[in-house]
């Protein structure tokens, strides 16, 4: 029989006791009781997916020619700038990652403005100073731009085919800092610091140019042309314009988070109701209670006590699953709770493969303690391999889903290999440790009724 099975009951009580602190908590938090000082705190809300809590699903593609290279490396840091810029947007639990070798799938699920969002994530960012001379031009006034002055081969303003093409003096990439302020009238503005590089070059132009117009272009898209009233050293100057509060901080997230190495375009977009989600998630729990009860009646009903026992392991597998998702954390899709339901079925394969070896053992004339132990230990074996063939194949789904952008396949290979992975503890260490408990004080006589042999 098991050694040592009061630690192994206090190793399970502390574990059930800090999965339930978990699954009744939105937040966790440890105060110091001397000074009420905070010693730990996280957030363990649980997070719901597209599908649940609904959305806006975005399919992007490299803007390039069919024969264009568009390498790897491109395409991870379009995919982490994106990202930036839409956290800073107050989009939480967004996830964008590369599918294939052109696109980039992403996800923003609960997202209240889809339009900013998309407006945000497209746009390549290109921040420019260009030199227009004499000329102010309209703000909004889209223009082209030679970057011959960056590279030291400084030209005015040249009519090529019919079209104006200014020279910028310098870009975006010479920014340091970006935030949005306002000045004494209200009015929104962008503040900048330069990098000593770009200090060096905006204070040269601008004391060379003084009573000239030094425009700022994004995108090729005139945001002001104010002019140059004196030499600006320092490496400190504000961009001003007819801003509203969401204007300047979308335009300050873009600056803030660099120019995207390629421009992207929208291949497709998918907008879920939160109805809709509300909706799933509803009819998921019900089947997932529903599946459970029916499992649970037959574990009590088939294997009697055993299956009473077993049946306790799957609450605790329950409670420890849920509160994991919840602390990693893992988003829960529709998908991913289908792999949690299966790695419950996994749970359940192991406690039947134990139960039938011990009833083979009691058949062939065994005692109740030699029965168990030699029921567990000829068990283990499958059990093991059938596991570890399953979170092998659930390596492989999440690879596949990571390289074609797959996420409904990556939730699902996610949960199914956590929830596995914790049917495997529960199996032997929690139900062996909680039958050996009931076997030791109950002490059943009836095995034909307490076994179903």
């Amino acid at each position: 029989m098991i050694r040592n099975l009061w630690p192994r009951l206090a190793i399970i009580l502390l574990i059930a006791a800090l999965a339930v602190w978990i699954d009744a908590s939105d937040t966790l938090k440890i105060v110091n009781p001397v000074d009420g000082t905070i010693l730990f705190e996280r957030d363990v809300t649980p997070r719901l997916g597209l599908d649940l809590q609904g959305g806006l699903q975005v399919l992007l593609e490299a803007d390039l020619p069919e024969g264009a290279t568009v390498t790897a490396a491109d395409m991870e840091v379009a995919r982490s700038i994106m990202e930036n810029r839409t956290n800073a947007l107050g989009v939480s639990e967004n996830l964008l990652q590369v599918a294939g070798e052109r696109r980039i799938v992403g996800e923003f699920p609960g997202v209240q403005d889809a339009e900013a969002v998309l407006a945000t994530i497209q746009q390549t960012g290109l921040l420019e100073f260009v030199n227009t001379g004499d000329t102010p031009l309209v703000e909004g006034t889209i223009i082209k731009t030679d970057l011959a002055l960056e590279s030291g081969q400084e030209t005015g303003a040249e009519v090529v085919e019919g079209e104006i093409i200014y020279p910028t003096v310098m870009t975006g990439r010479d920014l340091k800092t970006v935030q949005v302020v306002t000045d004494q009238l209200g009015s929104y503005q962008i503040a900048f610091t330069l990098s000593p590089e770009g200090s060096t070059i905006f204070g040269d132009y601008t004391a060379a140019n003084v009573g000239r117009f030094l425009t700022i272009v994004l995108d090729k898209k005139v945001i002001s042309s104010p002019r140059i009233d004196s030499a600006i050293y320092g490496g400190e100057g504000v961009i001003t314009g007819q801003f509203t509060t969401e204007e300047a901080n979308a335009f300050a997230v873009q600056l803030r988070y660099g120019s995207l190495p390629i421009p992207l375009k929208i291949v497709e977009t998918r907008i879920i109701g939160p109805t809709l989600g509300e909706d799933s998630l509803n009819k998921s729990l019900i089947a997932g209670l529903v599946g459970m009860t029916i499992v649970m009646l037959f574990m009590g009903i088939y294997y009697r006590l055993p299956g009473l026992v077993a049946n306790v392991s799957i609450l605790f597998y329950a409670l420890v699953a849920f509160a994991l998702f919840k602390y990693i954390p893992v988003t829960l899709t529709l998908a991913g709770i289908a792999g949690f339901l299966l790695s419950t079925g996994s749970a359940l394969d192991a406690n039947i493969l134990i139960f039938e070896r011990i009833k083979e053992e009691l058949r062939n004339g065994k005692t109740i303690l030699q029965a168990i132990d030699l029921g567990w230990i000829r068990a283990r074996p499958s059990i093991l391999d059938s596991n570890i063939a399953t979170l092998i194949t659930s390596g492989i789904l999440w690879w596949f889903g990571s390289t074609f952008g797959a996420t409904i396949v990556k939730g699902f290979s996610l949960t199914l290999a956590l929830g596995v992975a914790i049917s495997l503890f529960t199996a032997i260490f929690v139900t062996r440790s909680l039958l050996a408990l009931v076997i030791k004080y109950f002490q059943p006589k009836n095995l034909e009724t307490w076994f179903g042999i």
